[in-house]
């Protein structure tokens, strides 16, 4: 009997007494009955999980309703910037166009016979051999084929070669089927211009048929011969390069032109000028 109670046994018993004191301290101290305490015990955890769950949960709305601040935010910037960027295009297009009209002003001053229909590029067409574009005005601005188109600085731009009530369009000076009558400005030699794709120089032009004793220097300028379909001393180019033809009786050059057709935005139609 004396071993009835092991040490395992013992110390059990032991701290069933002191739970069973602590407990009774409890009920006696806090008003707290045993099945109170069970019950907290319970409660409590469930309690600590529900609090977790309540603070995770605010934080997904701090965050969704962060988020969707944000976008607004950044929708509203994307907004404000594109407004911005139009207004400084319209400003840089209307500041151009100042400026263009200040340059026609100039030559209309010194050609008061230049009767002038502006019209602005709305498509353009080109492919290896030919470039042309189409500008917003025709027939019912007094536009007629055959018209020259230049610029405000009196540079030739091209020709008028299919007009419509409200359309027109211009076969450019790198077409390489104009054929333009030009003279050296320096010299007075003459010979014929036109695109100088087929010399494997798109963009550029060529003068040909120049005498073989033509006197030819870099950045002469080369103006037109004048005509029932363009003025005189319209600018068609600088010369870059010039060079004897194959057969060695003739000489050509290689011109610059005045106007830089692909970036232009806007012509103006000579519809009528005085002959000298």
């Amino acid at each position: 009997m004396r071993h009835l109670f092991t040490k395992k046994v013992k110390i059990i018993l032991i701290v069933a007494m002191l739970l069973s004191a602590g407990l009774a301290v409890a009920t006696n101290l806090m008003g707290v009955t045993v099945g109170d305490l069970v019950v907290q015990g319970i409660l409590t955890p469930l309690r600590s999980g529900a609090s977790a769950l309540t603070d995770q949960a605010e934080q997904i709305y701090d965050y969704i309703f962060k988020y969707e601040q944000l976008a607004a935010e950044n929708e509203e910037l994307r907004e404000q910037l594109a407004q911005a960027q139009g207004d400084n295009r319209d400003a840089a297009s209307i500041k151009r166009e100042n400026d263009r009209l200040r340059e026609l002003l100039n030559l209309t001053k010194e050609h008061p016979d230049y009767e002038l229909v502006d019209g602005y590029i709305i498509a353009r067409s080109s492919n290896d051999w030919s470039y042309s574009f189409t500008i917003n005005c025709g027939a019912g601005s007094g536009i007629k084929e055959g018209m020259c188109a230049i610029t405000e600085t009196g540079a030739m731009v091209g020709v008028v070669t299919q007009v419509g009530s409200n359309y027109a369009v211009v076969t450019s000076v790198l077409d390489s089927s104009l054929d333009i009558s030009a003279t050296i400005a320096s010299s007075g030699y003459s010979g014929m211009v036109r695109g100088s794709y087929a010399s494997g120089l798109p963009g550029m032009l060529r003068m040909d048929y120049l005498p073989s004793a033509a006197v030819i220097r870099n950045n002469d300028q080369v103006v037109t011969a004048g005509s029932t379909v363009y003025p005189r001393n319209l600018v068609l180019g600088k010369i870059v390069d010039w060079d004897l033809t194959d057969n060695g009786i003739a000489k050509y050059a290689i011109l610059e032109p005045a106007a830089d057709i692909s970036s232009l935005e806007q012509v103006f139609i000579l519809t009528s000028f005085g002959t000298e």
